[in-house]
């Protein structure tokens, strides 16, 4: 059997939702009221979290059915990392799709990874403490098209705030749309935040997360499939970026 075989696990038109969630509505869910609370340790498997060092270190913001989380775990299986989900049957969808591969592989596969239902616009740091995070991945993130819903945008000054907050010196911000739009807002509001600074596209085809990031992805896939554009940027966190930025 293919180590990726699903045919035991979820099925994903059991979970069918809206393909979006406005994240300014009212929603009710369990939220940790700080990082501490947040009880990672059972939702990881024992060896996992011990090779892990106890810390979570990726997240991917709005994980969608977890094609991405999938491959990274598989990629860095030495590291700790969470999918963060708005809505309530894809969230379980993708908790359901790990748990499956664990008990297929006996707990050999993804037990590295996991997934949460929650709001990173409203709660983010209640899961994560300073410069804990290593990674963040935004993949295909609603475009909110309209100007009076640009304030659900993912990406904008006051959230890059809170993940330069997660975000470790050194880590690493990816964003990819296959909206040009959508992509411009995103870099223009990176490029202007003191504390990132863009990766050079050298050394991005060295990083292992380079081949993942276009088509891993439920939604990538699908833009495969319609021939459509994808655009990528990625941003490392950086210490007293207004004095790097002075300096040049």
């Amino acid at each position: 059997m293919p180590a990726d075989n699903l045919a035991a696990g979820p099925r994903k038109r059991d979970f069918r939702q809206r393909a979006h969630a406005n994240p300014l509505a009212d929603q009710t869910f369990d939220v940790p009221r700080t990082p501490a609370a947040a009880r990672w340790e059972g939702r990881f498997t024992a060896e996992a979290w011990r090779r892990g060092g106890g810390v979570v270190r990726f997240a991917d913001v709005g994980c969608g059915f977890g094609g991405l989380l999938m491959a990274l775990s598989k990629t860095f299986p030495e590291t700790l990392m969470v999918g963060m989900e708005l809505r309530e049957k894809v969230s379980a969808y993708v908790q359901e799709r790990i748990e499956s591969h664990r008990e297929e592989s006996g707990g050999e596969r993804h037990g590295n990874a996991t997934c949460v239902r929650t709001n990173a616009m409203k709660a983010l740091p209640n899961y994560f403490v300073r410069g804990q995070l290593t990674k963040m991945f935004f993949l295909y993130p609603d475009p909110h098209f309209k100007r009076a819903n640009h304030r659900r945008r993912i990406i904008s000054p006051q959230l890059l705030a809170e993940y330069a907050y997660c975000l470790g010196v050194g880590g690493i911000v990816y964003t990819v749309t296959d909206v040009a739009e959508l992509h411009e807002w995103m870099v223009g509001h990176l490029q202007a935040h003191a504390l990132f600074e863009r990766v050079e596209q050298e050394e991005l085809e060295r990083d292992p997360v380079w081949p993942l990031l276009s088509t891993s992805s439920e939604e990538g896939k699908k833009v495969e499939r319609n021939s459509g554009d994808v655009h990528i940027s990625c941003w490392r966190r950086v210490e007293h970026g207004w004095l790097n930025r002075g300096a040049q």
